[in-house]
């Protein structure tokens, strides 16, 4: 590893301004996934997006990191801490990859580094996600990471005209450590 941020499939990095195309096809991956619909959003309203997220600085440990593939420096997404309590000690994190770079490793390896960060480096003693209940892949993921299912919210989001369940799943920092990241151990 040739720095903290770096992995053997990916390094992450802060967001620049010419990163907006890459967001703009994230975006529409997710929504083809049916993960998120947000409206439509301008080319001109990403490059202010990305421009902005560029200088803005990490607050409360909240912040999102682009993922690049270590061996091409393609951008393949994007990984973050987006809701923190540093005095429980608990992060939520998020984790998205292109639709053609997915099952690659990138999205293990990329929250494996976030992971290691939060855990190692700001003290943090657990993280939690939210997974949409019909993204297998996803909560597949969460599982080899090492987090365990701790609830369910029952037809909590709209999408694609019905109701779906998210389901809340947490790794502690202790579990995280025994080594149940890809690398560790």
């Amino acid at each position: 590893m040739t720095s903290f941020w770096t992995g053997e499939r990916v390094r992450l990095r802060g967001i620049e301004p010419d990163d907006w195309a890459a967001f703009m096809r994230l975006a529409a991956d997710e929504e083809r996934l049916g993960n998120l619909l947000q409206p439509p959003r301008s080319a001109e309203g990403y490059r202010a997006w990305t421009k902005e997220q560029a200088v803005l600085r990490a607050e409360d440990d909240r912040f999102q990191l682009v993922v690049e593939a270590a061996d091409s420096g393609q951008v393949v997404g994007a990984v973050g801490s987006y809701r923190t309590d540093p005095r429980a000690g608990w992060f939520e994190y998020g984790v998205t990859i292109g639709a053609d770079q997915r099952r690659k490793g990138y999205a293990a390896e990329a929250t494996t580094l976030l992971l290691r960060h939060m855990f190692e480096e700001r003290r943090y003693h657990k993280c939690q996600a939210r997974v949409f209940a019909h993204n297998g892949a996803s909560l597949a993921l969460q599982r080899r990471l090492g987090f365990v299912e701790e609830g369910r919210l029952r037809d909590h989001v709209f999408h694609g005209g019905r109701h779906h369940d998210i389901v809340l799943m947490g790794v502690l920092a202790e579990e995280f450590a025994r080594g149940r990241g890809p690398g560790d151990g």
